[in-house]
């Protein structure tokens, strides 16, 4: 990390202002080089100075630069952003300008992991970044904010400092085995705070399952057979005629998307091709689709045909959704029943119909209902975000409770010291305390550049 990267941090186009951000030692030395105005490398730290940015004595831009010296800064080092004027043309060349003068283009997100490699953040922290940057609701900003101001890494922290305490009573009675009453309050000392420390990492797990919606949302996909009226729906659902609707059964070749948000959640829609047997090529590609997108989904919304009686689709389509959740629509409620579902035992049933919205706004609060929407506070969100962290988690609750079985059998206490020391190294491998190079670039490399 000895050199001087360079990327532009905000969106490329049309706009008021471009900020093309360096960081790295030498960077105000650099920037100093082509920047008319007062000597950046005598400027106080944290300002602002009027200029322009010149190249082989032609004006380039009439800018405004940001000096930060380290270690006050995002990244620990010194940072330079030039803010220009917006516009493609002017950022590149200022940019192309900063990479002619030494700065190597930035990888994705690599500032963000120069601030976690220099000890600034932590690797939750880091992830926070890259979620608040992604985040569309105000429920998803509220839990990577939570994270980004250390509410999650406190408690990790306090989980391993209550482990180095258990290792240092455990060692004190390793030394001195002859006193029998050591012994007593080393086990009994394991035997309450494991047992704490698991309950409480349990309902962080759960909550952060249960919770894992507000950051990614509900995936959801409508599905039957050809002109039962999905695409109508989908319109509905979302407000706009984002879906082809026809008397054409098989006019829907292909997966269409469109999303709301509903208590601060985001519904992902997915408008499927009408599933039935097929010789069309392009269509049997697109019921394949299909049945990829149910496997995939949260929830499904099976559409039958109110005008119509049950068919072997239908049934089969059933049969896929019957360990899924999901909720069958009845449509086309206007015209004459002829569908026979008495005897399908269906769960969570609407009906709407093909002229009006009649049975939508039922169908929005059915989806509150069966994800208990209304329940999910805007509060106390300290919560595990990604798979990475759940599953290190539960790898971490599964050895919690092997030492509590191992205290209970009366197990030897440095045998017990094993498994606590491998619960204080995976806590730490979810802070990024103990990382490989693989994992670090994997998951810096989803950012965007310039951050």
């Amino acid at each position: 990390m000895d050199d001087v990267i360079v990327a532009i941090s905000t969106a490329l186009g049309k706009g008021a202002i471009s900020i093309v951000r360096l960081s790295g030692k030498g960077s105000i030395e650099l920037v100093n080089k082509v920047f008319k105005g007062k000597d950046l490398t005598k400027v106080e730290s944290h300002t602002i100075n009027y200029g322009f940015i010149t190249y082989n004595d032609e004006l380039i831009d009439e800018v405004l630069v940001s000096v930060m010296q380290s270690p006050k800064t995002y990244t620990k080092e010194d940072i330079v952003e030039i803010n220009c004027h917006g516009g493609i043309a002017t950022t590149n060349k200022i940019l192309e300008i900063m990479m002619l003068n030494g700065a190597r283009l930035a990888e994705p997100g690599e500032f963000t992991k120069r601030a976690f490699l220099n000890g600034r953040i932590d690797l939750v922290e880091a992830e926070a970044v890259m979620d608040l940057i992604n985040s569309k609701t105000e429920r998803a900003r509220a839990v990577a904010l939570n994270n980004l101001e250390g509410r999650l890494t406190s408690i990790i922290r306090e989980f391993r400092q209550e482990l180095l305490e258990l290792l240092a009573n455990i060692e004190v009675n390793i030394d001195y085995p002859e006193y029998e009453d050591i012994e007593e309050v080393t086990v009994s000392d394991i035997k309450n705070k494991i047992s704490q420390m698991k309950d409480r990492l349990n309902e962080i797990i759960s909550e952060s399952e249960t919770r894992k919606i507000i950051r990614d949302g509900i995936n959801v996909a409508i599905v039957g057979r050809p002109n039962v009226g999905k695409s109508s729906i989908l319109n509905r659902l979302i407000g706009q005629n984002k879906a082809i609707v026809t008397d054409i059964a098989g006019t829907t070749r292909d997966v269409v998307e469109g999303s709301i948000t509903l208590n601060g959640i985001v519904l992902n829609f997915i408008d499927t091709a009408g599933i039935r047997e097929t010789s069309d090529i392009v269509e049997k590609y697109g019921v394949e689709r299909s049945i990829e997108e149910i496997n995939r989904a949260d929830l499904i919304i099976l559409v039958l045909n109110n005008n119509e009686k049950i068919t072997k689709e239908d049934m089969k389509l059933l049969n896929l959704l019957d360990s899924k959740k999901y909720i069958a629509v009845i449509n086309k409620k206007d015209l004459s029943r002829k569908i026979n579902i008495e005897k399908l035992n269906l769960k969570n049933l609407i009906y709407t119909d093909t002229v009006s919205s009649d049975g939508v706004e039922e169908l929005k609060k059915k989806i509150i209902e069966l994800f208990n929407l209304d329940e999910i506070e805007q509060n106390d969100y300290e919560i595990f975000t990604n798979t990475r962290q759940i599953t290190l988690a539960k790898e971490c609750l599964e050895i919690l409770r092997d030492v509590e079985k191992a205290v209970n059998d009366n197990m030897f206490v440095d045998m017990i010291e094993i498994d606590i020391k491998r619960i204080w190294t995976k806590l730490g491998e979810i802070l990024g305390e103990n990382y490989s190079d693989e994992l670090i670039n994997q998951l810096f490399s989803q950012f965007c550049l310039g951050k």
